[in-house]
């Protein structure tokens, strides 16, 4: 006689995907304190806004640079779950290439904190924007391609792979881009992952155990 066990194996992943989703969240909630500041195009409007709110500008950009931080660890926590193969080695790329970005736009989030002026002429170099925005659209390149090659559903790949070209021809023809729509992908890749349901049944013979086979719902 034997048995047939379901294992719950889907914690890592709602796990890793609790952790991006929190971070995006908390991106998003740091660079809203004063919102407008990026829509405002006079730059001594600008200033005056943010030495009007100084002390919400500063703490904004602390809670952005956490969401910047952790986003990352999100993304390593999923490549590490997933079993050896294509889609291993291009999630481990992605998250490889957010460790590399986020530390260039935490740098500059400081920076913006403690220099508001020189945040709202826009001065100072523009390379490290552009370095982490390149990072990250390679980033959802390949987790896009690594989560077509996973059980989730398609369209969770289809959405990150589909929206690196179009936001590398924005970057490409205006040598800016609102980082807000790289959270806004990863957040709902995120959101995906706690949903991700797989079930391992193991297949056992009389004699001889056989491995693992995967189920997924």
């Amino acid at each position: 006689m034997y048995e047939k066990q379901a294992v719950n194996s889907n914690t890592p992943y709602q796990r890793a995907g609790a952790v991006v989703v929190a971070a995006s969240c908390c991106w998003g909630v740091g660079v809203s304190f004063v919102g407008m500041v990026h829509a405002t195009k006079d730059p001594a409007a600008r200033l005056a806004m943010l030495q009007r709110s100084r002390g919400l500008w500063i703490a904004g950009q602390f809670l952005a640079a956490a969401g910047t931080a952790a986003v990352p660890v999100g993304f390593v926590r999923f490549a590490q779950a997933i079993r050896s193969g294509p889609a291993k080695t291009l999630a481990s790329g992605a998250a490889a290439a957010l460790v590399a970005g986020a530390p260039l736009f935490v740098a500059a989030l400081a920076d913006r904190a403690s220099d508001v002026e020189k945040f709202a002429y826009r001065r100072g170099p523009n390379w490290p924007f552009l370095t982490y925005s390149g990072l990250h659209i390679c980033a959802l390149a390949a987790l896009g391609a690594g989560l077509l090659l996973s059980p989730l559903k398609p369209w969770a790949g289809i959405t990150a792979a589909a929206s690196a070209p179009a936001f590398g021809l924005i970057l490409a023809g205006t040598k800016d881009i609102p980082p807000f729509v790289f959270y806004l992908v990863e957040a709902a890749v995120g959101a995906q992952l706690m949903r991700y349901q797989e079930t391992v049944t193991p297949v056992e013979d009389a004699t001889d155990p056989l491995p693992f086979a995967p189920t997924y719902s």
